[in-house]
């Protein structure tokens, strides 16, 4: 088990919890209200710190309540090659990344042996 800081913006808390991974940017999380309810929370930041006794990384999460139905944005079609906030479509965004050159592999020697 992981123990893991929460800080909630929604109520502007903080508090510990264990879980067995540590959650990624953008996923959700189901947590407890102050008035004992459950609701959906997006992750919005995860860090680590040092904690103060030793070399342990702690994780920090900081996390908002899901928006409502009807307060959240719009999803994006099938179709849709370019989102709102984008200025180019998103095949010649990845095609930057691709290179004019086919990708050589190389061949890494892993024998740990003295002899040469």
């Amino acid at each position: 088990m992981i123990e893991i800081e929460v800080q909630n913006e929604t109520h502007q808390t903080q508090f510990r919890i264990k879980a067995v991974s540590v959650p990624r940017i953008g996923e959700g999380l189901r947590l407890k209200e102050p008035d004992g309810t459950w609701a959906s929370y997006d992750v919005l930041d995860v860090w680590y710190q040092q904690a103060d006794y030793g070399e342990v990384w702690v994780p920090y999460l900081h996390v908002k309540t899901t928006p409502a139905d009807g307060m959240s944005a719009p999803a994006p079609t099938p179709g849709e090659a370019v989102a709102m906030d984008q200025a180019m479509p998103i095949a010649d965004f990845l095609a930057k990344f691709e290179g004019d050159h086919e990708h050589e592999t190389v061949k890494l020697n892993l024998d740990m042996s003295e002899e040469q």
